[in-house]
């Protein structure tokens, strides 16, 4: 089979996916699931290519086929509990407002964009398992260290905010506690980290240029256009100016000292 019709395979299979997504957030009226659908097909689509490309080198495939898929599936299932239980994310009904009737229109194409970034993000991981050299390396070894401070730092923001919200005590109230205090969106940086396993891993291959373009693309989608743009807009709709005054004294991205004392 070529690259091309491996490709395709998974863009068809995506884009099927996201349709009957679509179709149960017509009448759900909660289009979170799209969260979902992205965090499992996304490691998915990786593990397709790299099976269906043949790549044999050694047991660097199964590797990153391991990480791509517990990263994925972990984020994929908090995601899914979060979405089964609670009400719709703010940042979707807030777009079903904006858009009025034209809102299932546009969540049908935005939906079907987010299968074809499912492919976008998964080529870091195919272009990491193209590396030819079967030894891990120090490299490699680095690379898994970043992937486990990554991946339990996503674990430990989760569950911060997840206690938070979870207390009436804190409604309307800007989550400034743990990792919180240091980053607005820890949640987000420590999503960004884990790309750079891939990098790390990924040196030597001939695709190596491409860890690098996909770990630009998601700092870019994540502080810039799908993520904290939505998300700090929707935080300043419900809180106001307690979110703003946060703005001011923790930084966005980067976790850094505060400003000032909270």
């Amino acid at each position: 089979m070529t690259l091309t019709a491996i490709f395709l395979i998974a863009w068809s299979f995506n884009a099927l996916v996201m349709l009957l997504l679509w179709m149960m957030q017509y009448k759900t009226e909660n289009a979170g699931i799209v969260d979902v659908a992205w965090s499992f097909l996304t490691p998915l689509v990786g593990a397709w290519l790299i099976v269906m490309d043949n790549v044999d080198n050694g047991n660097r495939q199964w590797l990153i086929i391991g990480l791509a898929l517990f990263w994925g599936f972990r984020l994929g299932a908090f995601l899914y509990n979060r979405v089964m239980n609670e009400v719709e994310d703010g940042r979707y009904r807030y777009m079903r407002e904006y858009c009025g009737k034209y809102a299932q229109v546009v969540m049908l194409v935005f939906f079907q964009v987010q299968a074809t970034w499912t492919i976008l993000f998964a080529l870091p991981f195919w272009a990491a398992a193209r590396n030819s050299n079967p030894e891990i390396g120090l490299l490699g070894m680095l690379g898994i260290l970043v992937w486990i401070i990554a991946i339990a730092g996503e674990i430990i923001s989760d569950q911060q905010l997840h206690r938070f919200r979870m207390n009436p005590d804190n409604k309307g109230i800007v989550c400034d506690i743990g990792l919180w205090r240091y980053s607005r969106h820890p949640n987000y940086f420590f999503e960004w980290l884990q790309w750079w396993t891939f990098v790390l891993i990924g040196y030597g291959s001939d695709y190596w240029w491409l860890t690098w373009v996909g770990l630009i693309i998601i700092y870019i989608f994540i502080t810039r256009i799908t993520g904290v743009p939505y998300t700090e807009q929707q935080s300043i709709r419900s809180r106001g100016d307690a979110y703003r005054e946060y703005q001011k004294s923790t930084n966005m991205f980067f976790p850094m000292p505060p400003k000032r004392s909270i």
